[in-house]
């Protein structure tokens, strides 16, 4: 069955900036909301282990979430009338029951011992911390899942900015309780999990808000009493969920890759210092990376309009240069000092090595960019098969490259970023050669 868009656009830098603008600031600032508690987390009585145990309990959490991971994608190509919507609100709603059955399960032992404690080579203490994050970021995730009905409707009607208001307004609660909670002595990571949580919670409602006039416009809108009319609704469903299928796989591979980097990272010399440098360079430049995949959204809704249209990838290319600006500033002495010595609490002896290691990732947005584009266009011509080829190049690069450097000795925090830069570069080998293959454009 063929969907038909709900707003179509042509390609000019105007339009494209004022419909990812928004989507730029939503990626960053929602990545935001992760070191803001940071805060938090650090400053109770476990410090900086703390956050390296509950960054990794909520590792676990968005990879299992990640196997939900394409159905905004989905939502994008064929909730664009009545019919594909409430198929897809159905699909959404049964892949969060399955998934958030199967985060409480593996957040309960022996599940929980093995990864924590084994694969993450964790101390008891830590490992309990991570393993409650796991099953208390239930709710937290629920709420992601239904955002994504929401997310979809505003994004084909190119109204990625209230989209974005609603991120902001998320970013302002969970600031202001980064702000309030130390200084009421409410600290750690149980306290970071709730700010993190009330925050997603007050960006769901505000979402649905924004979204509601556009669901009431939708083409073919079925009547008060007409559901009996839509015998069609299993088999769309069923139609989305094979779309879904790849991608799902493929994001779970992709979100995988945390976990292998926090694996071998764990084993490298002085393995607590080497992770505590992971996550707080991480906490600034993935903000930059997932602002800069949201180029996905915008090749998606500003498709090629001739044969060798590739405007959009110049466009990436420059977003990228730009956003590298951000993870630059914070290896300079006086804003990284700040940043990594006084908020985040990171011992001394290992602040210079975070800036530099941030300062590495400027770069990293003009890759993303790029993978992004790609992927875009594969979801453009219904190619699932094509972007889950690519994830699983990036957990297979990434395995790779972590392989070769750990025996060599090779520090851990140099480890992660070289693999972090290595895996999306054969993610969008792999997706163009995929296209190529096949005859797409």
């Amino acid at each position: 069955m063929k969907y038909n868009a709900v707003s179509e656009a042509k390609f000019s830098v105007g339009g494209v900036t004022r419909f990812y603008m928004p989507l730029l600031l939503q990626g960053f600032s929602q990545s935001l909301a992760y070191p803001l508690v940071a805060g938090i987390v650090t400053h109770g009585k476990l410090g900086v282990d703390a956050l390296t145990a509950f960054s990794q309990g909520q590792m676990v959490m968005f990879m299992i979430g990640a196997i939900g991971g394409g159905l905004v994608t989905t939502g994008l190509v064929f909730a664009k009338t009545w019919m594909g919507y409430v198929a897809f609100k159905r699909l959404n709603a049964l892949m969060m029951t399955a998934l958030l059955a199967v985060q409480c399960v593996v957040a309960m032992p022996p599940f929980s011992d093995w990864i924590f404690s084994g694969l993450f080579n964790l101390s008891p203490e830590l490992s309990r911390i991570a393993s409650r994050t796991l099953l208390l970021g239930v709710l937290m995730n629920g709420f992601f899942f239904l955002r994504n009905v929401p997310m979809v409707v505003l994004f084909n009607n190119l109204e990625s900015a209230k989209a974005n208001y609603a991120t902001i307004i998320r970013l302002a609660v969970t600031f202001a309780l980064a702000v309030a909670f130390p200084r009421m002595g409410l600290v750690g990571p149980w306290w970071g999990l709730a700010a993190l949580t009330f925050g997603v919670g007050v960006e769901l409602a505000a979402t649905w808000l924004f979204a509601r006039p556009y669901v009431a416009r939708l083409p073919n809108r079925s009547q008060a009493g007409e559901a009996k009319s839509l015998p069609s609704i299993p088999r769309l469903t069923l139609e989305q969920f094979r779309f879904t299928l790849p991608l799902s796989l493929g994001g779970f591979l992709l979100m995988l890759s945390p976990v292998a980097i926090a694996a071998f990272v764990g084993r490298t010399v002085d393995p607590k210092d080497m992770l505590a440098i992971h996550y707080v360079t991480l906490g600034v430049a993935n903000p930059v990376a997932f602002a800069a995949l949201r180029m996905q959204t915008v090749a998606i809704k500003f498709p090629p309009e001739y044969a060798g249209d590739r405007r959009l990838l110049a466009y990436a290319v420059a977003a990228g240069l730009l956003l590298g600006v951000v993870p630059l500033a914070f290896s300079t002495p006086l804003i990284g000092g700040w940043y990594f010595g006084t908020y985040q609490n990171v011992p001394p002896r290992i602040i210079g090595t975070a800036r530099l290691a941030v300062g590495l990732y400027s770069l990293i947005a003009v890759v993303q960019a790029v993978r992004a584009r790609v992927e875009g266009l594969a979801a453009l011509a219904k190619r699932p098969k094509a972007i889950m080829a690519g994830q699983i190049a990036y957990t297979a690069s990434l395995f790779a490259v972590c392989s070769i450097l750990l025996p060599l000795g090779v520090p851990g925090w140099a480890m992660a970023v070289t693999a972090i830069f290595v895996a999306p570069i054969c993610v969008t080998a792999t997706i163009y050669a995929a296209l190529a293959l096949r005859g797409g454009k």
